[in-house]
């Protein structure tokens, strides 16, 4: 992606505002140089009220959606209100001529209601998943996914969850070394596993004994070619295995497994972009063993084969 790509964030009355700072913040960081060019429409321009009380100045209309590589409509309250015919008009007709669509949180109602969701499978915030379901029955709504990516559409979970969302997208269109770049001016995890049902209001396991296993997984990251079992890495926590692997769970919502296969997936990556190392190299080097082991995992978790992803990728960072 060289030319500019230009994002429109459609702004609804009262938006959420970290529904709607995510995007713009993601697609223009201002430490990390991007093709994207955002700009905030809205039915009318002008101060556009929000959720806590304060207004968006918003300098483009509908019209702004014409011209749009990917139209992002951020959440909104209340979110089973009608939304305004020249609004779904404008939606459906940006669909149609195949720009890139995507809601954040509740913004999913206003582009099932455009029709844009009809036959697909969606997100969004957990608290909504059934009225979303119930209201627009020719809808699927994944309940437990941060986010949902269909290709020409894309869908997250609540709030924050855009997050994870936006920077998918920036991995899909810039690769991974550009949008761990932008998760690290964020201070945000580059990619989440797990889903959004490890937010649901329910209790997790007494916590007992000592703090946080962050040091143990910066540990791990920086010795990702050697191999990690539970025990050794329960060794570095000082904790039992047992404790060690329901402690991990609690703090991330997946097993070591899964995660360490998505922090070797994830360096794998980078040094396909960055470096012309042969596969061999690269999967020795980021504890995956063998090519067919990395391939293997490549193609299952990633759809594609890593010669392949390195030529989509290659020097693009």
């Amino acid at each position: 992606m060289t030319a500019p790509h230009r994002v429109a964030i459609l702004v609804l009355d009262a938006v959420v505002p970290l529904d709607l700072g995510i995007p713009a913040q993601v697609f223009e960081p201002p430490d990390v140089p991007t093709p994207y060019r955002t700009t905030l429409c809205a039915r009318v321009p002008g101060l556009v009220p929000s959720t806590n009380g304060f207004a968006v100045t918003v300098d483009a209309g509908l019209d702004g959606l014409r011209s749009a590589d990917t139209v992002v409509v951020p959440g909104f309250a209340p979110h089973l209100r009608t939304s305004e015919p020249a609004i779904l008009d404008a939606l459906a007709t940006a669909h149609a001529r195949g720009a890139r669509m995507v809601s954040i949180c509740t913004g999913a109602f206003a582009l099932a209601a455009a029709g844009v969701l009809d036959g697909r499978t969606v997100a969004t915030h957990w608290r909504h998943a059934g009225e979303l379901a119930a209201g627009y029955p020719e809808v699927q709504v994944d309940r437990k996914a941060l986010y949902v990516d269909e290709g020409q559409v894309l869908t997250s979970a609540g709030v924050a969850a855009g997050i994870d969302l936006c920077l998918h997208l920036v991995r899909r269109d810039l690769g991974v070394k550009v949008a761990n770049r932008v998760a690290r001016g964020l201070v945000a995890a580059p990619h989440r596993e797990g889903g959004q049902a490890q937010y649901v209001e329910h209790p997790l396991p007494a916590r007992t004994g000592g703090g946080s296993l962050a040091a143990t997984r910066a540990w791990a990251l920086e010795h990702l070619h050697r191999p990690l079992p539970v025990a050794l890495l329960a060794e570095h926590a000082c904790m039992s295995p047992r404790t060690f692997a329901r402690r991990f769970v609690d703090e991330t919502g997946v097993t070591p497994f899964q995660w360490l296969l998505t922090a070797r997936l994830n360096r794998a990556r980078e040094l396909l972009e960055d470096t012309d190392w042969s596969v061999d190299q690269i999967a020795e080097r980021c504890g995956l063993g063998s090519p067919s082991n990395l391939r293997l995992h490549f193609r299952r978790v990633l759809g594609t084969s890593p010669s392949a992803y390195r030529v989509s990728f290659a020097g693009r960072s």
